[in-house]
């Protein structure tokens, strides 16, 4: 697979609203990924108006912890139930 560039995450804007990172693209659009992609592991960012895609350099346990704790939690009540 080819990437048009990798950037990191600090790099990326995010939007709290609709949990999504975003960063601009050489087309005038922007890459995008969200945060549960990334908690996913998944590191490819796509462009919606054109082929390039872009690799995310980020630490997967960053997006891990909270993701976890809310598993932790939901299997927690579905063991009490």
């Amino acid at each position: 697979m080819a990437f048009h560039d990798e950037i990191e995450i600090e790099d990326f804007e995010f939007d709290e609203e609709s949990d999504i990172y975003t960063y601009p693209c050489p087309c005038g659009d922007r890459f995008t990924i969200s945060r549960e992609e990334l908690a996913n592991g998944d590191e490819i960012a796509r462009c919606p108006s054109c082929s390039l895609i872009i690799k995310v350099i980020y630490n997967l346990d960053d997006f891990l912890q909270g993701h976890g704790k809310e598993k932790s939690a939901i299997q927690r009540v579905a063991i009490a139930n």
